[in-house]
């Protein structure tokens, strides 16, 4: 067979694994071919092929990012752009693509595999974790490592200066990287978009912790926290090719507002692209190469409009429309055992 693979979205650590996992299945277990399109489905409208090989891909599993450059392009937003990514397809004789993104990479995929029977597989990728239909995605684990160590960093340089910190993360629809480095990080205040916040009850959350003896305290917010209507003001930000709002600024909206109401000296940290870069976890690059390895296998049975996903310790198959109609949010159950330890 002939497989081509495609890197989709916001870059991510371990999206080099999948792709070296791929290959080497692909092409030493089952004699595949293997085809790498740049820029995600922008590669296959305009045709950007690189090849791909054990020996090219060789020395990548380190390495952050994706040797396949990646974009936003959707081609569905252009019935042109279709009809030039299904010419490619047919053009090169790809069997089989391997899609490794998000929500909206993935939706594209299976647009395309329902609507004009492309023999597509998914791999799910997403730093947010918020992936219906698989446990956890690669990248989360190094994202929240890299938050956590940016929180305890934080923590010393508040606490010689008696300032309140406030650190924004990455999380445009899921809190689950603000709360997972907000727990790990012990953080005294976590803002997520699952429920929106109050900022008259954060800063009295920050002045009881002062008036109980702390001098400093940390506030941790995902970019896609809003405050309740009517309490701040907000920006109007632009939105990308999928119609998402571009995010990012909540922390230095919200750093000034603590400041003014409660008096207390406030720095504003944002992390992030600083959770998508460098090197994965050696969790993300395990995850990673199975899901590579699980894709491959999937092609070679033409299983195909499938995703593979982590189902506790297993890696199974399930259908990408059944990955993408919802997206997993923080449950309640867990922002209220978070409670326990904020303040």
């Amino acid at each position: 067979m002939r497989i081509g693979l495609l890197t989709g979205g916001g870059d991510c650590p371990g999206l080099n694994a999948v792709i070296r996992a791929v290959v080497r299945q692909g092409e030493a277990h089952y004699e595949h071919q293997l085809v790498g399109f740049r820029h995600g489905w922008r590669g296959l409208v305009e045709d950007e092929q690189m090849p791909l090989s054990i020996s090219a891909t060789r020395g990548i599993l380190h390495r952050g990012g994706t040797i396949l450059p990646t974009s936003r392009t959707n081609p569905f937003k252009d019935p042109a752009q279709v009809e030039a990514v299904l010419a490619t397809i047919e053009r090169v004789g790809i069997d089989a693509l391997v899609a490794i993104g998000g929500e909206d990479t993935l939706g594209v995929a299976a647009r395309l595999a329902s609507d004009h029977g492309v023999a597509v597989v998914g791999v799910p990728k997403t730093i947010d974790n918020d992936l219906s239909g698989t446990d956890v995605t690669f990248g989360f684990d190094t994202a929240v490592q890299i938050a956590t160590d940016a929180i305890d960093r934080l923590h010393t340089t508040a606490e010689s200066h008696d300032r309140v910190m406030v650190v924004e993360v990455m999380g445009r629809h899921a809190g689950w990287i603000a709360v997972h480095s907000g727990l790990a990080g012990s953080a005294d205040v976590v803002l997520v978009p699952e429920e929106p916040f109050d900022v008259g009850a954060v800063c009295d959350r920050i002045a009881q912790r002062h008036s109980r003896g702390a001098g400093f305290s940390i506030v941790v917010v995902a970019e896609g926290a809003v405050p309740k209507e009517g309490t701040m003001a907000t920006q109007d930000p632009g939105v990308d090719e999928f119609g998402h709002v571009r995010l990012g600024g909540i922390g230095n909206l919200l750093g000034p507002e603590i400041e003014e109401r409660t008096g207390f000296e406030t720095r504003v940290t944002i992390l992030g692209h600083i959770l998508r870069g460098g090197t994965p976890t050696a969790f993300d690059r395990i995850l990673a190469t199975r899901f590579g390895l699980a894709a491959a296998d999937a092609a070679q049975a033409r299983d195909f409009g499938k995703m593979v996903a982590l189902a506790g310790t297993d890696i199974v198959r399930i259908p990408i429309g059944d990955a993408i109609k919802e997206l997993k949010t923080v449950p309640r159950e867990l922002l209220e055992q978070l409670e326990v330890f904020l303040g």
